[in-house]
């Protein structure tokens, strides 16, 4: 069974800023990512927690993020923080909750319940963070839990810390998890999101892993640092070279309706051909409008 998503969002770029730092919330109103992450779990201390949660929670409220999807990252269910963080972020509203380590659909379930429970805003939809060799091996069920999760993210440094893997130089040890993922959200018609690159002074190191990213079919990448912002909108664009193509691949098959056979620069043209085209002219079409606003 084949899914399409409704309506393309950009979302190349998603960075991730502790909501602890009061700095870091000012300064994410002018960084060009498509979307941001305001963290209250890994970046944030255990006794600057509630303090994190009201700081980004009263941004995500404050509209001053322009078109930038705006999320929050809230503390896992295992935590004392959870309940308290999901009811904050519910009456706050951001356009999405982020849930770190989310392995089953039950736990999609519970949180959806839970987010009707706190009165979330139909627009505030779930992001589920799929970071266990579980959550690989059940991705299309997490999935396909409910209609309010449109996103998965890949966490790729908890998932190569209980494979017991090492980082190393084209993700080898994380390749089977991430396509069972990237499957299972293009299974269900859901975006999904790779993981963050660690090392910030490795530019060709992070280029390198944008392009592999690219290749493999993500939407976008989870960021840490703002200098990984331009880079990542770079590689997970369509190319000048691309967008021409898809406009003379559409154009060939207007012209050529009827006649059988559709060829553009000698290769033969069919529907997969078509369909992929207008894929690529709505991702920048999409990027465009973002930028135009």
């Amino acid at each position: 069974m084949s899914h399409v998503q409704e309506a393309f969002r950009p979302r190349r770029s998603v960075l991730y800023m502790p909501g602890s730092n009061e700095r870091a919330l000012q300064k994410a109103t002018s960084i060009p990512c498509d979307g941001l992450i305001l963290d209250l779990e890994d970046a944030v201390a255990p006794d600057a927690k509630v303090a994190a949660r009201d700081a980004a929670c009263a941004a995500a409220a404050s509209g001053r993020y322009g078109n930038r999807e705006l999320t929050i990252r809230i503390n896992g269910a295992d935590t004392e923080w959870h309940v308290d963080d999901l009811a904050a972020a519910c009456a706050a509203g951001p356009d999405a909750i982020v849930v770190p380590k989310v392995s089953s659909a039950d736990a999609v379930l519970q949180l959806v319940e839970a987010m009707s429970g706190n009165d979330a805003p139909d627009h505030t939809k779930l992001w589920a963070m799929v970071e266990t060799p579980y959550a690989m091996l059940h991705a299309e069920e997490i999935a396909s839990a409910s209609d309010r999760l449109t996103v998965l993210v890949m966490g790729t440094n908890d998932l190569a810390k209980e494979l017991y893997a090492e980082h190393v130089p084209g993700r080898q040890p994380l390749l089977t998890g991430l396509g069972l993922a990237l499957l299972a959200a293009r299974a269900t018609g859901k975006a999904i999101i790779d993981g963050v690159y660690n090392d910030v002074k490795n530019t060709e190191g992070f280029l390198a892993e944008c392009q592999q990213g690219r290749e493999m079919g993500f939407d976008g990448k989870t960021l840490i640092h703002p200098g990984q912002v331009e880079a990542a909108n770079e590689a997970f664009a369509p190319s000048e070279k691309a967008v021409e193509e898809a406009r003379g691949i559409l154009q060939a098959w207007e012209d050529g309706k009827g006649s059988g056979v559709v060829t553009y620069n000698g290769r033969m043209i069919e529907n997969l051909h078509v369909e992929s085209a207008q894929r690529t002219l709505s991702i920048h079409e999409a990027i465009k409008a973002l930028q135009d606003a």
